[in-house]
């Protein structure tokens, strides 16, 4: 994206332009400077992911010096939330919500991720009211966060504890099958649990299933505190969504504010959105075609699994999952 001169473009811009517009959105953190970039409905409804891969809505952005976005910060408008342990259905829940002529959808926000892996004394709240914009009032912009954000956990709930959420998660032998499947999944593992270790500690001599079981056992127990704290937070078990997507999709889109009719339901369960990879619609995928990738790894990854296991119930992480259960979805 071609930078802008703050100066200039803050000529036709006032702070209360960009802290009530979604058009104006905080992309990322870099140094001093908050980097903004123009977006609009179709843009976010296109960009899948709101890191590096998003696709504006024209190819320039501006910088401003975050100093000048602090005083005063805004109080963010109510925002629901879908968090989850990654590899568990999450784009394709939140791809599934985005009905882009009410409510917003921000996939994977940079800024929030920057601040979960390098924190800023005041960055989050500034960072919530940038990302709580809405373009109807009567419909909540929904954030997808992402794996290090389940860290920022406590200040969000301090943040609003009644805000509406969904905690995506996977039983431990099902998130095993899902990350330790592939070289590049595995390589995605090893970088993030690096990228922790303020939260995880050093990991670096465990093997792949050990470092999965500890990101996963942590993520666990980050949700099971945060869903005791927010009355409005419901815990959902990605198994469930896979095998019976319309009821889960019309119990969160009515626990999260989004207006779908029954028909809108049965066409996004049944159109293209469930017969592709979320991540790349051009790639076929569905329900069936995971459940024959996970029966083949059964046998290849048997050893790993009962390591990982072994692993959990040495630190006292066999029941993670059992509370969740007292604040299910569907």
């Amino acid at each position: 994206m071609k930078p802008v001169r703050a100066i200039a473009q803050m000529m036709a811009l006032t702070l209360d332009d960009l802290f009530a517009s979604p058009d104006h959105y905080l992309h990322s953190f870099e140094g001093d400077s908050a980097l903004f970039v123009p977006m609009d409905r179709a843009a976010y409804h296109r960009s899948i992911f709101l890191d590096g891969r998003i696709s504006p809505a024209a190819d320039r952005s501006m910088k401003v010096p975050i100093g000048a976005l602090l005083e005063p910060v805004r109080r963010p408008a109510p925002t629901a939330w879908i968090f989850h342990v990654a590899h568990c259905g999450s784009t394709l829940l939140a791809r599934a919500l985005d009905t882009p002529s009410t409510n917003l959808v921000l996939r994977e926000p940079l800024a929030l991720r920057q601040l979960a892996l390098a924190p800023h004394p005041r960055g989050l709240a500034l960072t919530a009211a940038m990302i709580s914009k809405r373009y109807r009032e009567d419909a909540p912009t929904i954030v997808k966060a992402n794996v290090p954000v389940n860290f920022l956990l406590p200040d969000l709930v301090a943040l609003d504890p009644n805000a509406r959420a969904i905690f995506l998660y996977a039983e431990i032998r099902d998130y095993l099958l899902a990350i330790l499947r592939n070289d590049n999944h595995r390589e995605w593992l090893r970088r993030v649990t690096t990228e922790l270790a303020a939260h995880l500690g050093d990991l670096s001599r465990l093997s792949d299933a050990e470092r999965c079981a500890a990101l996963w056992l942590a993520q666990m127990r980050a949700f099971t505190d945060s869903i005791s704290r927010m009355p409005n937070a419901r815990a959902l078990d990605a198994e469930a969504f896979f095998a019976e997507p319309r009821p889960v999709l019309k119990a969160a889109a009515g626990h999260l504010g989004v207006p779908m009719s029954e028909e809108e339901i049965g066409a996004t369960v049944a159109g293209p959105m469930f017969a592709t990879y979320s991540k790349n619609p051009e790639q076929a995928f569905d329900n069936a075609a995971r459940l024959a990738r996970k029966a083949e790894l059964e046998g290849p990854l048997a050893e790993d699994i009962a390591r990982a296991r072994r692993w959990v119930e040495a630190a006292g992480g066999e029941a993670a999952t059992v509370a969740l259960g007292d604040a299910r979805l569907a």
